[in-house]
């Protein structure tokens, strides 16, 4: 959800320079050949996921949407165009009319992907469909990222609240967009304010070691906090002593103390130990939350430790040591001429190496055993063979350049979990190995 959605306002700045320079090149050199009205389909997919990753998560559908439908030049734009001297005047005048007009398909948000997975399809003109692939790319490959470290965190953490707190390990629009993408792949709150208010995620927060060193004494610091934010609040135990911290936070809020956070030191270990200490002062429902550089495996490690929540920050937002998916933009088909209903044919680069693509606009479906279990990954350029019919995967994004899919986050992240449930039990083993579903091409 957004802040349009929560009747707020919100300024709407156009995305049309988050794009690179050679596109509108290309653009330029189109319209001068006549071509660039051919029809055309560009798809996004990727060659293969990060290594070691069972599957990939697809998000950030939703903010490609909202780029798509402010994409446009206004006379700002066009007055740094024409300044720089990048395009010449016909083309300057062509973009100032832009709005995409074509058609979008996509794996819905929250649903899972292999390598060669059509996850979106974009069809239009070459000129408009071609303007997007930069800022399109730049949104899937990085919210994917994040989505899918989210994710098996999120396995790693079984039954266990996830609260996203990287804001201050990366940039401060992609702390937003990093904590959208962690709610899609199960995290249950942040601590970004902007993320909160911008999507409606939940938002989580008290304070931090610098609130304790300010005080006289740690005593004082729990007072103030628990005077001002109520016994429920979570105090942070681990700024010197943690036992010592521990006693005082429960004689301080009583032992209704809501819970304490440790945020340094062998986590298995204090953890057991703080647990003993809280039930021995009456403590029995106060929660332990942890902190400190988590990511899946550590989350995965303090599984039979009494830990009642995550806090993840960097390795969260960096995708867990894949900070991009690497999903690639390429066109995949065009007509022969501009013609009304001129044919489409399949195109694809056939250079050597690994950078190779399959022609034709693609459909996709997932096969499923016979208990309803997902066995391979379906791309087919001709007919949808009837038993497959009701298991495609793409969906209407945008139609004739009106955005038709727009849903609540809480669907992408329902989704997601259904979708990952589908999968074999294989899929969420932390351990390397190969994507768990293959990709056939019919």
């Amino acid at each position: 959800m957004n802040t349009a959605d929560l009747g707020l306002p919100v300024a709407v700045p156009s995305t049309a320079l988050f794009t690179d320079q050679y596109e509108l090149t290309m653009l330029q050199a189109a319209l001068r050949s006549g071509t660039a009205d051919r029809r055309s389909v560009f798809e996004v997919f990727t060659r293969r996921l990060p290594e070691g990753r069972r599957y990939g998560v697809v998000a950030g559908t939703g903010r490609v949407l909202d780029a798509v439908e402010n994409f446009h030049f206004d006379e700002t734009i066009l007055g740094f165009l024409r300044e720089r001297a990048i395009l010449d005047g016909p083309t300057l005048d062509w973009l100032a009319d832009f709005r995409f007009r074509g058609d979008i398909w996509g794996y819905p948000e929250g649903e899972v992907y292999f390598p060669g997975s059509p996850i979106m399809r974009v069809e239009g003109t070459f000129a408009e469909a071609v303007l997007l692939e930069t800022v399109i790319l730049s949104i899937l490959n990085h919210d994917s990222a994040v989505a899918a470290a989210a994710s098996r965190m999120s396995v790693a953490a079984g039954a266990r609240p996830l609260m996203e707190m990287g804001a201050r390990r990366t940039h401060e629009l992609a702390a937003v967009a990093a904590s959208r993408a962690a709610y899609v792949g199960g995290f249950h709150t942040t601590s970004d304010l902007a993320a909160g208010f911008r999507y409606n995620i939940p938002t989580v927060g008290t304070s931090a070691h610098a609130f304790t060193l300010l005080h006289d004494t740690e005593r004082d610091a729990f007072t103030a906090q628990v005077q001002t934010l109520g016994g429920g609040t979570t105090l942070l135990v681990d700024t010197f002593d943690v036992t010592e911290a521990v006693r005082t936070a429960v004689e301080v809020a009583g032992p209704n103390l809501g819970a304490v956070r440790i945020d340094s030191g062998d986590l298995l270990l204090i953890a057991h130990r703080v647990r003993q200490q809280l039930d021995e002062l009456g403590a029995t429902k106060t929660k332990i939350v942890v902190t400190s550089d988590l990511d899946e495996y550590a989350i995965a490690s303090l599984a039979a430790a009494p830990v009642d929540a995550y806090g993840v920050g960097t390795q969260l937002v960096t995708g867990s040591g894949h900070p991009t998916c690497s999903m690639v933009y390429k066109l995949v088909a065009r007509a022969d001429s501009d013609a009304p209903g001129a044919p489409l044919r399949p195109v694809a680069k056939k250079s050597m190496g690994a950078k190779t693509s399959v022609g034709g606009r693609k459909w996709a479906a997932r096969r499923l055993d016979e208990h309803g279990v997902a066995e391979a990954e379906i791309v087919g350029t001709g007919p949808v063979p009837p038993e497959l019919t009701d298991h495609q995967l793409q969906v209407p994004l945008v139609s004739a350049g009106t955005v038709v899919a727009r849903e609540p986050l809480d669907a992408a992240r329902d989704r997601h979990f259904a979708a990952r449930s589908g999968l074999p039990l294989s899929a969420t083993q932390l351990s390397r190995g190969e994507p768990v579903l293959p990709t056939e091409y019919v």
